[in-house]
């Protein structure tokens, strides 16, 4: 009963608008004062446990991330996406989705990926025509690609808090990546076929065509080089994921400067702050979640849930459609980060008794978190994508809804009980162990 009212006085204080690490901080200080665990028990651990290398990777892609929102790179790479499939009707959605997930797999966030791709996609999708609400939604769900394409923080956080291959973790979210790219542009197409208010630019020829992808191929170059050099460089195994997210920053910062010009010495030194803010913050959070997940070992959580669990029901199927509620419930009242800290050290240990694998569940955390960023009734990203959209929430609920119940919705069915889905990539590179 202790540990549930720890669980329930997080979900409370998150509701009442406490900070998040104050949250994880007083719960921990609840279950210290009530189980008469000694502060310098848990203290060392944590130490010890925040003392990892890979941990410096989160910071430098938080730094990636606000430097490639900054820099200006946004506009090439949905200049290059346009060309290919922008010229159908609902093509421009299909290139605002696209471009979520390409600019997904450089920044790393969802954040940064509706911010840049949102500030430059709604004017051209108002100027076309596309209703607002539909655009606001539509790009909203687009963004948490962000969290599902590599490299992403989230992932690397599931992967140190869960002691998993950082490598394993990434290539696991790539194949819902692509299936919800996939079923977000195919929706996108079939909401819009009988809206004539939208404009479609005339097709171009085929030796224009050419010429204008080749143009802006290599406008986009010098964007679309940064993961071929982080990813290539961490699946090559030149690099550790750490070693990387060092090289993205030094890549980052010329291409920012001199060749997008984008950034100058204001919004460099502004993304610098922002980082140092996001990653204390983080790292706080990380510390309180240490001592909370060694207290939940020593009360054996895990089992407590999973005796829970199974007085509902003993299949695992149905076990996997109840944790997934959970996650997405988790996903709606708290930030993506936070949940990874929270649900990684309670329900790892949970499906690894079912009999999953860490790296599949790596990817169903992933698309469920995401998906729970733009599930109202808080919807965090989906309230931001209004924002930046300058549009009432009450037009996006509708597509939002649609976007979620026949795109993010599938794929998370999809994931959870096709494996294959998502390990399919992690033993093509890493071989059979998963």
């Amino acid at each position: 009963m202790t540990i549930a009212a720890a669980l329930l006085l997080i979900v409370l204080t998150l509701l009442v608008g406490l900070p998040v690490p104050f949250c994880f901080m007083l719960s921990t200080t609840f279950l210290v004062l009530t189980q008469g665990y000694a502060p310098s028990f848990l203290l060392p651990y944590s130490f010890g446990q925040m003392s990892s290398v890979v941990l410096l990777a989160i910071p430098l892609f938080i730094m990636v991330g606000g430097l490639m929102d900054r820099g200006g790179i946004g506009s090439s790479l949905v200049n290059l996406v346009d060309v290919v499939v922008g010229r159908v009707k609902g093509g421009l959605g299909v290139v605002a989705v696209v471009s979520c997930a390409v600019f997904g797999s450089i920044s790393g966030s969802c954040a940064a990926t509706i911010s840049c791709i949102g500030s430059i996609m709604f004017p051209r999708l108002r100027e076309n025509g596309y209703p607002m609400g539909h655009s606001a939604a539509l790009v909203s769900c687009a963004a948490p690609l962000g969290l599902l394409i590599p490299p992403s923080s989230q992932m690397i956080l599931y992967a140190w808090v869960g002691q998993q291959s950082v490598l394993a973790c990434f290539l696991s979210t790539v194949g819902p990546g692509i299936l919800l790219t996939v079923l977000l542009s195919i929706l996108n197409v079939i909401m819009l076929r009988r809206d004539e208010k939208i404009y479609v630019a005339p097709p171009m020829s085929g030796t224009e065509t050419m010429r204008t992808l080749g143009k802006r191929s290599w406008e986009a170059a010098p964007a679309l080089l940064m993961p071929v050099i982080v990813l290539g460089g961490t699946y090559g195994g030149i690099m550790t994921p750490t070693e990387a997210a060092a090289v993205a920053v030094l890549y980052s910062i010329p291409v920012g400067f001199w060749i997008y010009r984008g950034l100058n010495g204001k919004t460099f030194v502004d993304v610098l702050v922002e980082t140092s803010t996001t990653t204390g913050v983080v790292m706080l959070m990380m510390f309180c979640i240490m001592m909370l997940s060694r207290i939940y070992v020593m009360e054996d959580l895990p089992s407590m849930i999973m005796n829970v669990l199974r007085s509902v029901s003993t299949n695992p199927k149905v076990i996997l459609l109840m944790l997934n509620i959970f996650m997405i419930i988790v996903g709606m009242i708290m930030d993506d980060v936070s949940a990874m800290l929270l649900c990684t050290p309670i329900l790892l240990p949970v499906v690894m008794k079912l009999g999953v694998s860490p790296i599949h569940f790596a990817a169903i955390i992933g698309v469920n978190l995401g998906m729970g960023n733009v599930t109202p009734p808080t919807a965090p990203t989906l309230y931001f994508g209004g924002r930046l959209a300058k549009t009432p929430v009450s037009q996006m609920l509708k597509p939002a809804m649609i976007f979620i119940l026949f795109a993010w919705l599938p794929t998370l069915l999809a994931v959870t009980y096709l494996p294959d889905l998502a390990l399919w990539l992690p033993r093509l590179v890493l071989g059979n162990r998963f």
